[in-house]
C-alpha cells in the first residue's frame, strides 16, 4: 500500500482534505510533518465542522486528533484487538519517535468479518414504485430495483447494507411492475419484508402515509436506487440526540468550473473575475431518517415528494437537520454513467 496517498500537510486546506479522502475512500487520513504523525481526521471531524458551517478553506489542524490512537511495529497482530474495541475503523503504525510506517483496516485485515449485532426494532421504508425513466429502456423491461449491481439487484444491496447494522424490518413500496419485484423476494426468508402497494404513483413521499399505522417512533426512508456507505447505528443515534424530525443524508460536492467566471457591475462593465473557482455544496443523498408525527404533513391519496415535505416541515418549525457524508460513500444508480461507475466500485 501507498501509505503517502493518505499523508496530509497540517496547513492543507479542509475543502482539499475533503477531496483527498474522496480519492482514498477510507475516511481517515494522516496529518503528517516531516514525515512523523501530528494528528489524524476522519470523515467525522470533517462533519462537525460542516455542520458547524465553518469555512473550508481553513487549515487541518484545526479539525485534527491530536492525540490518536496508533500501534508500534511490531504491534499488527493487535489491530483487530484495538480497532474493534476503540469502534475505529483504520490505525497508523508509527515508530516510537512518530515516524508512520504504515497504516492498516478493519475491512482489510478481516473483509469477511460480519457484524454481530443483535437486532433493531427501526423500521426501514424503501421507495421502490417509480419507472426509473432515468434508466430507459432497461427499466421497460425490468424495474429499477432490481437492475443489478455486479451480481445483486441494487434494493437487496441496500438491504443487506442496513442488515448489517442490525436493522432487518423492511417495507418496499411498490408500483411499477411490481409483481416481478414481490416475484424476485418470493420465499426468501433471510429478510423481514413487507410490500406496500401503491395504487397510483404517490411520489417519493405520498406513500409514506401507507405505512404510519406500522411505524410507531423514528424509521429509515431510502431511495431504491442508492447505496450509501455510512455507519446507520451511528446515523440513528444522531438523529435522535439531536431530536431532529427529520435527518437528510447529505454529501459534500465539489466543483470547479474551467473557465474564467465574470460579475458585471450595473453598468455592464467587469466587476470582477474569478479564474476557475471551486464551490462546495451539499446535496440530498436520497437517505433520510423520519420521526412518525411528520407523517401528519403528508396529504392522502395524493402524490407528495420528499423536497415538499422537507419544506412544509420547516414552514410549521419542525427541526431539520443533516447528516454529511464524503461523495465517494454515496453511490446513484439513476443514470447509465453513474450506474456503471456503481458496478466498478462493486469489484473493489
Amino acid at each position: 500500500m501507498d501509505v503517502e496517498k493518505f499523508f496530509v500537510a497540517p496547513d492543507l486546506p479542509i475543502r482539499d482534505a475533503i477531496r483527498q479522502l474522496d480519492e482514498t475512500a477510507k475516511k481517515i487520513l494522516m496529518v503528517v510533518n516531516d514525515g512523523k504523525l501530528k494528528g489524524v481526521i476522519t470523515d467525522g471531524d470533517i462533519r462537525r465542522w460542516i455542520l458547524q458551517n465553518k469555512d473550508l478553506a481553513m487549515p487541518v489542524h484545526l479539525i485534527m486528533n491530536q492525540s490518536p490512537i496508533v500501534i508500534k511495529e511490531g504491534e499488527v497482530s493487535e489491530a483487530l484487538k484495538i480497532m474493534r474495541e476503540k469502534q475505529i475503523e483504520g490505525l497508523p503504525i508509527v515508530k516510537d519517535d512518530g515516524q508512520v510506517l504504515d497504516i492498516v483496516f478493519w475491512n482489510e485485515l478481516q473483509p469477511d468479518k460480519k457484524r454481530i449485532l443483535r437486532k433493531k426494532k427501526t423500521p426501514v421504508v424503501i421507495m421502490a414504485g417509480g419507472k426509473g425513466s432515468r434508466l430507459y429502456p432497461y427499466t421497460k423491461i425490468i424495474p429499477k430495483p432490481l437492475i443489478p449491481i455486479g451480481d445483486t439487484p441494487i434494493v437487496e444491496r441496500i438491504m443487506n447494507q442496513l442488515i448489517s447494522y442490525g436493522f432487518t424490518e423492511f417495507y418496499l413500496t411498490v408500483n411499477y411492475r411490481k409483481e416481478l419485484i414481490k416475484a424476485y423476494f418470493n420465499g426468501d426468508r433471510r429478510y423481514d419484508l413487507h410490500f406496500v402497494d401503491e395504487k397510483e404513483p404517490l411520489g417519493t413521499a405520498g406513500s409514506l402515509t401507507l405505512v404510519k399505522d406500522q411505524i410507531t417512533g423514528s424509521f429509515f426512508v431510502s431511495n431504491c436506487d442508492i447505496l450509501v456507505d455510512v455507519n446507520y447505528a451511528k446515523l440513528l443515534l444522531y438523529h435522535k440526540k439531536s431530536r431532529n424530525q427529520i435527518t437528510v443524508v447529505t454529501a459534500m460536492k465539489n466543483y470547479e468550473i474551467p473557465y474564467g467566471v465574470i460579475s458585471l457591475d450595473e453598468n455592464g462593465c467587469i466587476h470582477s473575475m474569478s479564474e476557475k473557482p471551486k464551490y462546495e455544496f451539499l446535496v440530498s443523498t436520497g437517505l433520510y431518517v423520519l420521526e412518525k408525527d411528520i407523517l401528519k404533513y403528508i396529504p392522502l391519496d395524493s402524490p407528495f415528494d420528499m423536497p415538499d415535505l422537507i419544506r412544509l416541515c420547516m414552514k410549521n418549525g419542525e427541526k431539520v437537520g443533516a447528516y454529511p457524508v464524503m461523495d465517494s460513500t454515496w453511490l446513484d444508480m439513476g443514470e447509465f454513467s453513474e450506474m456503471r461507475k456503481m458496478a466498478e466500485r462493486m469489484k473493489l
